[in-house]
């Protein structure tokens, strides 16, 4: 993968670049950020720009025998490690094969994706004590091309205690030309000592106008479609490939918003009751991207009103139903609405029951819209 291939993230690259170009690798880096920020093929083309024999000052050649066996994922000098079901084998080399399927058909991706690939009963994957031993193994071997030798360990915060502890001394004390590049989403719950022995590089989210403009390319979007995409998910690509991939829940979605704020502002119990056992039996996932596309509206309904429509960012069906909607949203109910519907998102990821949540935030929804 090159620099090119990767959305957005201009300073980043140019960090990466400077890196390998001043030769001042550091030996251990953490890329920490949400997979859909765009961390692993970020990685991807840093080692590429690494091992490349004809780099620009911008980016690898792409053409090059090293750039090919990065790109196909296949050179001897690159290892991966990611969290595998230990019910099917405890390595991540088993599982190499779709590893390498998946990063080629898309390289933005998260832990449920890749759980979803690997195993069809949806086991917990984690990175387990016998990958710590395979990983220190790989990495005590001479390099086959005499240059670096690079780990990318993948959702590093799965390493059970046990692996993560055995790579303390190798992480600190590693061979010579020997590159760790550990990716996490959070650092809750990774160990203090991997942290203070890597160097930590946050991964932000991609803007808002990069990812517009890669959903129009290569999703063959319309400006005020791509735009609303990339608002609604605030720079995640792996949610905008979801939500691309079902326009018809999107659609659901937004008949679903205007129905509740109908029926609440009309103080219609009977329908609001209605619509919360329906909210209550739609799915976990589906009722989450729901609380966060009603998120994703009330904030572009205060852009209308206080920006006189200058940074809203919607499709020409929703700013249709903002016209008039958006005067429902000021100062004076949007940090209710956004505080409950932040809450009601919280609570459902963590299992409280549906249909008493959404027949709740329905009389919540009925009392903020009457403070506008």
């Amino acid at each position: 993968m090159q620099f090119k291939d990767v959305v957005g993230q201009s300073e980043l690259k140019a960090h990466l670049i400077q890196e390998v170009n001043e030769d001042k690798i550091s030996h251990a880096q953490m890329f920490l950020g949400n997979p859909g920020f765009g961390g692993l093929p970020l990685a991807l083309a840093f080692v590429q720009y690494l091992f490349c024999s004809n780099k620009t000052k911008s980016d690898s050649c792409g053409t090059c025998p090293s750039c090919r066996k990065v790109k196909e994922l296949q050179h001897p000098d690159i290892h991966f490690s990611f969290p595998v079901v230990q019910a099917i084998d405890k390595k991540s080399d088993a599982f190499l094969k779709d590893w390498r399927k998946q990063v080629t058909e898309e390289p933005y991706f998260n832990l449920n994706q890749w759980t979803g690939r690997i195993d069809d009963k949806g086991r917990k994957p984690i990175i387990s004590t016998e990958e710590s031993q395979e990983i220190i193994k790989k990495l005590s071997l001479k390099s086959f091309e005499g240059g670096y030798k690079v780990m990318i360990i993948w959702m590093a915060e799965e390493m059970n205690a046990t692996c993560a502890n055995k790579l303390l001394k190798i992480l600190e004390e590693p061979p010579a030309r020997t590159l760790f590049i550990l990716l996490a989403e959070s650092q809750e719950y990774l160990l203090q000592t991997i942290l203070s022995r890597t160097q930590l590089l946050k991964i932000p989210r991609i803007g808002m106008d990069e990812l517009s403009v890669h959903l129009q390319h290569k999703n063959q979007l319309s400006s005020s479609s791509a735009m609303s995409l990339a608002a609604q998910t605030e720079g995640n690509l792996i949610e905008a490939l979801d939500l691309l991939g079902a326009h018809e829940e999107k659609d659901a979605n937004r008949e679903l918003f205007i129905q509740l704020m109908r029926v609440c502002y009309k103080k219609d119990v009977i329908p609001m009751l209605d619509w919360a056992d329906a909210m209550g039996s739609i799915g976990k996932e589906k009722q989450k991207t729901f609380l966060k596309y009603a998120l994703h509206m009330f904030r572009q309904s205060l852009l209308r009103n206080y920006t006189e429509n200058q940074l809203t960012k919607t499709s020409k069906e929703e700013d249709a139903f903002l016209q008039n909607f958006s005067k429902f949203i000021t100062g004076n109910n949007i940090q209710g609405f956004m505080e409950n519907f932040n809450d009601a998102h919280y609570h459902i990821d963590r299992n409280a029951n549906a249909k008493i949540l959404f027949t709740e935030l329905c009389f919540k929804v009925m009392r903020y819209i009457h403070f506008a």
